[in-house]
Formats: structure tokens, sequence, C-alpha cells
């Protein structure tokens, strides 16, 4: 039967972001703030498709169509939100969603929305456009809709009244039997928790991902509190099955594999030591197959402490000297020894908490020394933290920042996700809630950040899609970053209570751009006659 499995996302999730997932930041700002033809030209571009299915697609839906496909299912298709009145048709009988962050919940879009005033991210706009999308077409068609991926508990807040079934976990035991069970019409729960696979019940992508997504481990041991990721459920893919990925990706012209691990330091690891032969002989492995660059998503500061050399090792491999490493993800978490002992002990393990300020600034040493640059995130907010925990996490920012050492630093507030240890438990962010020296942490983060930026963004722009593309970044970002310092010093100093201004702006249109324009205008003009300056002697603008 045609048509009759279709799986799509959102436009926030279903791009490549220019080939830079720096740039996929922007979509967790407020959508007023970002006018629509920068998003829907530099943001969140249009993946190729070929007039039905995508050509590339993300990985976790590729994952989602390759479960069903082993299972037995013919007929599915991964399809672009743009093509979906052309595609689904009465045929259609289940329509699968993936999520990412549907309603602007996710740590970054809350940081975002506080700090500049309030409103619904971009996120959570192209998510209410793909719902009125899916709602208009249901009703014609009157097919089902099963929604899941890693924004699915965002679903335990508000549900719209479209979604039949929420799947929340890993799809390849029982999604099968959900959609199987749709297409039959058989009745089924509103919520269904899928089970864990073991690695041989894994099966590997059958059609391209997006600039080379390739997963080499799932799940994390760490088991922090504010995770919804559970230790029980670590897994290192086996090389067979990461190979078959890299080479259908290969095979459809992309040159660069993207490693996706919430560890790469543990891949191939027992008992959180990192296992040194095995890391190795995977870089060495993907470069024998023809990748030119190499790429990971995410990385922890213990392991490579432990073993410095594996970062040595594979950076030669990789030639990060020539290519660099994209903004890899670690977290800082906090600096409070108390905070860490309570809220996430097998974060910093094997080492103690009074050993985070070592571990964390010897790890930025041993990464910025081979060429990579992490992003060092931050959760800040937890119900019982104080300004004495802040000020601890204050110190360890600092002693990066004295060292010299190029890594971004971005304080997040902790989010009570409803699959974590800390639903229920933790109230969610507001901007009155937060620790008064929250806003100091920031604004030394920041301006830390901007100057990191500046230097090493015109190496990150060249993987975008064009020369021209990259300038035009560069241009951006080297004339918003000359005047941002002042905002956040303005926040620091009123505490917050800046971040009201920004609820003025809207630039999503023509219109609203003119209007901003004569806004921020007027606002310079007053700030600058009440003389607000930064220490660095420039306007707070």
């Amino acid at each position: 039967m045609k048509n009759s499995i279709i799986l799509t996302s959102d436009r926030a999730s279903f791009t490549d972001f220019s080939r830079s997932t720096a740039l996929g930041y922007v979509a967790c700002m407020p959508s007023r703030l970002v006018p629509r033809q920068l998003m829907n030209w530099l943001f969140t571009p249009e993946l190729p498709h070929d007039g039905n299915e995508a050509i590339f697609a993300p990985y976790a839906l590729r994952k989602v169509e390759a479960a069903l496909i082993y299972a037995g299912f013919k007929d599915v298709m991964v399809v672009p939100p743009s093509l979906l009145e052309h595609v689904v048709n009465s045929n259609t009988k289940v329509l699968g969603i993936s999520v990412h962050d549907p309603f602007g919940l996710s740590p970054v879009s809350t940081k975002l929305t506080i700090l500049f005033g309030g409103g619904p991210s971009w996120t959570s706009q192209f998510f209410d456009e793909l719902s009125l999308k899916i709602r208009n077409l249901k009703k014609k068609h009157g097919f089902k809709v099963l929604a899941g991926g890693p924004g699915a508990w965002q679903f335990d807040f508000q549900r719209p009244d479209w979604i039949d079934v929420v799947f929340k976990g890993e799809v390849e035991v029982d999604l099968p039997e959900v959609v199987r069970s749709m297409l039959e019409n058989h009745s089924l729960p509103t919520q269904v928790f899928g089970r864990n696979p073991r690695v041989d019940q894994i099966p590997s992508i059958v059609k391209p991902s997006r600039m080379g997504e390739v997963q080499i481990t799932r799940g994390c041991p760490r088991g922090c509190q504010f995770c919804s990721i559970t230790p029980e459920t670590f897994r290192t893919i086996p090389w067979e099955q990461i190979r078959k990925e890299i080479e259908i990706n290969l095979a459809s012209g992309e040159r660069n594999v993207d490693l996706i691990t919430d560890d790469l330091m543990l891949y191939g690891s027992k008992r959180l030591t990192p296992n040194h032969d095995a890391i190795v002989s995977l870089f060495r492995n993907v470069k024998a197959l023809g990748a030119e660059q190499i790429y990971f998503s995410h990385i922890s500061a213990p392991p490579i402490r432990q073993s410095p050399e594996t970062i040595e090792e594979i950076a030669n491999i990789a030639e990060y000297d020539r290519y660099g490493a994209e903004t890899p993800v670690i977290g800082l978490e906090n600096g409070s020894e108390r905070i860490i002992s309570k809220y996430m002990r097998g974060k910093v393990f094997p080492y103690l908490p009074e050993d985070w300020g070592d571990v964390i600034t010897d790890s930025a040493a041993t990464l910025t020394d081979n060429h990579i640059h992490p992003c060092y995130t931050m959760t800040i907010g937890y119900d019982d933290e104080t300004e004495d925990d802040v000020r601890k996490s204050i110190q360890v920012v600092e002693r990066i920042i004295n060292s010299g050492l190029k890594v971004w630093i971005f304080p997040l507030p902790v989010i009570p996700i409803s699959t974590s240890r800390l639903r229920n438990k933790n109230h969610f962010p507001e901007r009155d809630l937060l620790p008064g020296n929250f806003w100091e942490l920031l604004y030394i983060c920041w301006k830390h950040d901007l100057a990191v930026t500046r230097e090493l963004m015109p190496g990150l722009n060249a993987r975008l899609n064009s020369h021209v593309l990259s300038r035009i970044v560069n241009s951006m970002t080297d004339g918003i970053f000359s005047s941002i310092e002042g905002i956040f010093y303005e926040m620091m100093s009123t505490r917050g209570k800046s971040t009201e201004s920004f609820s003025n702006i809207d630039i999503s249109g023509i219109t609203g751009i003119v209007r901003s324009v004569i806004w921020l205008s007027m606002g310079l003009i007053g700030r600058r006659r009440h003389s607000v300056h930064s220490p660095t002697g420039s306007h707070a603008v």
C-alpha cells in the first residue's frame, strides 16, 4: 500500500543547520528575534529531497525507519515537513513524528527565552506549524499519529489532541508492534514505554543520514539526576554496524563522519575506564573508509584526564590540526562540591567532587592542545542551590578563563525533565527564582564566549555550505558581538531585570524589522545619555 507509514519531524530538526550544528542553537531563540527569512535560508535550511522522500534525514528518523523495515514493514517513507501535503493521502495509515523541543522547554530554549524577554522559541514555532498541518491532514485522511523522540517528555505538560500515542524510550523492541496495532486498528494506550534493545537488536540505517551521522554508543552510565538517561542503558555499538552506516553515508556523497555518542571516551569501555585501543581503532577504521573529517558530539572530562594520550592519538588520526573539532559538548555542570555530591556523584568518577576543578581545567587543556575546542555546559538553579554554590561555580569558570583556554562555557537552567529523577523535585526555571549571582556567572561566561567565538568562528564556518555563506556569517558574528557584551553586563547589574526590555523587540517580519530598528535606536540613545558602561569601557546596548 503506497505511503502507508510516513515519518517526519518539524523544521527545527529536519535540517542540517547549513552544515554547522552551532547555528542550530539559533532555533532556541524567541521567534520574534530572528526573521523567518534567516531561519529558512541560514539556520534551518531544508534538507534535499526527491520530491517525495528525503535524500538525507535526521539520524533519529533513519533509526526508526530501519527498525520498521527490519521488522518487516515494506512501505515506510521519511518525508520533510514541507512535503507532507504532497505525500500524505488516503492510503496513509500511520504518521510518526520525532520531536526534540516541541514547546521550547529544553535547557537552551528556556535560557534564551528567559534572557531575551520571553515568547515562543523557533523550536516551538516550528512545532506549532507542523501541528496545524498534521491536524488538518488527519481530519481529511483519518490516519493515526505516533509521537516520540528526545522531546516527548514535554507532552506530559501539554499534549496535542491529534496525537494518538506518545512513545517514550528506544524504538527497536516495541515500536514495530505499536505501528502494527495502529495499522490493524487495535486499541492502544495513549502512552507506551519502549524497552532497551540489545546491541544485536539494533539494525543499521538503510538510507543516508544528514552530515554523516552515525551512532557509536547509546546511553550513559554516570546517572546524573537531571538527566533522563539511566545508568543501565549504556551500550557500545559493534564496529560492523558502525561500518555499514558509514559506508551508506559515504556512498551518498557525504565526505564526513559525525559520531553520535553521550561520551566518546567511553566507547568500548567497562566500569567507566577509557579503552584506549578501542577508541584509537575506531578512528583509524573510520579514516580508512575514506572519511575526510571526523566529528563527535559529546565527551566527558574524567576519562580525558585519565587518558590524555588517547585524545592526542585520535586528534592526529582525524587531523584536527588541519580541520579542528567542532564544539563537542562536555558537562561541567557545577562547581559546588555539595551540588555535585548530591545530584551528580557519578559525573566525576573516578575522582572526588573536590577534584572537579582540576579535572575540568586539565581536560580543557588536553583538548585545546589537540585543536579540539569544546563547549562546557553548566546546570544552575537546583532548588537548594545557594549564592555560595554559584560562587564556587564562578571560581571554576575563572580558572578556565585565567588559563587562557579557548573553550565555550554555557550556564543553563536546571530543567525538571519528567523522565529524570528531578521530576517533581525541582521548580521549573524562572528569572526571579535563579540564584542572584547567576547573572554574574552568565556575564563572565558570555564575555569569555564572545571573545572565543570571534577568534574561532572563521574556522568553524569553513564547514558551511558555501564560501559566500561563510563570509556572511563571519560578518554577522563580528557585527553582533561587537556590542552584545554590554547587554550581558546590564543583565548582571540589574540581576536580570533588564531582560524585560527585550519583550518589545519583534523582527520576525519586514514591519517588525522597521519597528525594532526604531526601538533599538531610541533605547541606545537613552542608555548612552545615562552613560551606562561595561568594565571594558564600551556602552551597554
